[in-house]
């Protein structure tokens, strides 16, 4: 446990080497925080839930830090406005930094002492900030494309070739099928109770909709076109003048594509990401598809889904409870079920998705407008 601890404490750090104060104070949209702010709210809840709660005698760092870095644990009290957090000019990044040094260094002294409940919230926390990993990343990535200098985040790196792969299909297993952690390794509250489901004749694509054929639906006007569109989506369209993926532009007639290596020219063969579920159903439409359930594609994936892992990919499942599902006693149980409104499920994972974070069974979620993150889309159809 000391040894993960360690190392995920450490890369969270490591991200923003290279990153000025500035860089890391502002926040460029409501639904994204600075990277000062992810440093310190996932220090706090090691020194809330674990430091003081556990150790006897223990201190706070910092009083005001518990309102500052809050994010939504209504038992912890009033809390700064998540809009807000990139007014916070102070404390500083390299404040920020020593206040995780010192919650390093107490929880290690602490670690051997505690109970398996308290292990047990370690381990929460630490699956708790590898989300904040990639959130801080997406978030980086969304500040930097709102910066006419287009700065990059990482140095550029030469491109793999990447073939053109034809979409072909694959029969999923149908009947009464299983979905949900099996219980044998860490899950999150929300991937159980493992439950039985039935699935009609279905196929699934073996990799996710790529530029290319994004681009294809952008020519044949698919977004003029009202027919393709969700009502809330049609509206969405309209309202925020939405005509390709969020971070696309066209310079010099080259559609390019915001990176965190900047600015770079699109690969038509890549997967398509940073799209709503409202644009993920509209291509599915035009496509003559759908998107796929949760549970074919968990079912799937449990079978070898093939082209997992590069982005998030929206399914047509709303995100709520599982049959049987309580959520936790106290704090804690706060942290994904009251959630479970008005949200749709995602699966797989992200090119930004720490290793050892991605598992089949795992329920990102969004609300169907939001596309900052790396979220793209897998078509399925009936049988």
């Amino acid at each position: 446990m000391k040894e993960d601890f360690q190392k995920v404490r450490a890369h969270s750090s490591s991200l923003v080497v290279g990153l000025s104060d500035a860089d890391a104070t502002v926040q460029s949209m409501d639904d994204a925080s600075p990277a000062k702010w992810h440093l310190a709210h996932t220090s706090w809840f090691f020194e809330t839930f674990l430091l003081r709660d556990h150790v006897d005698g223990y201190r706070v760092f910092d009083e005001s830090y518990a309102y500052l870095f809050n994010s939504y644990y209504e038992a912890e009290g009033a809390r700064h406005a998540r809009p807000d957090r990139g007014l916070l000019t102070r404390p500083s990044l390299e404040e920020v930094l020593d206040y995780r040094a010192h919650v390093d260094e107490a929880m290690i002294e602490a670690m051997e002492s505690f109970s398996d409940e308290a292990l047990d919230l370690i381990e929460l926390g630490l699956h708790h900030e590898q989300q904040h990993q990639e959130l801080l990343l997406t978030d980086i990535l969304h500040l930097f494309s709102r910066n006419p200098l287009g700065p990059a985040f990482m140095e550029p790196k030469p491109r793999p070739a990447i073939i053109e792969a034809p979409l072909h299909w694959i029969e999923g297993a149908n009947g009464a099928q299983f979905i949900g952690h099996d219980g044998e390794s860490f899950s999150f509250d929300c991937e159980g109770p493992r439950h039985q489901v039935l699935l009609h004749p279905y196929a699934i694509a073996d990799r996710p909709v790529t530029n290319g054929e994004w681009q294809n639906f952008m020519d044949d006007g698919g977004y003029a076109d009202h027919r393709y569109w969700l009502s809330d989506g049609w509206a969405w369209v309209q309202q925020e003048k939405v005509t390709k993926p969020l971070h696309w532009r066209t310079c010099d007639g080259v559609m390019e594509e915001f990176t965190l290596q900047g600015w770079r020219e699109i690969v038509l063969c890549a997967p398509v990401r940073h799209i709503s579920l409202y644009e993920a159903d509209a291509y599915a439409c035009w496509a003559d598809a759908r998107l796929p359930t949760e549970a074919e594609w968990e079912v799937a994936a449990h079978n070898g889904l093939p082209g997992t892992g590069s982005v998030w990919e929206w399914t047509g499942s709303a995100y709520r409870p599982y049959p049987g599902f309580k959520a936790a006693e106290g704090a804690v149980g706060e942290y994904n079920g009251k959630f479970m409104s008005g949200q749709f499920v995602l699966k797989g994972g992200s090119v930004a998705t720490p290793p050892g974070h991605i598992r089949d069974s795992y329920r990102n979620f969004f609300y169907p407008h939001q596309r900052w993150q790396l979220t793209g889309l897998r078509l399925a159809k009936d049988l």
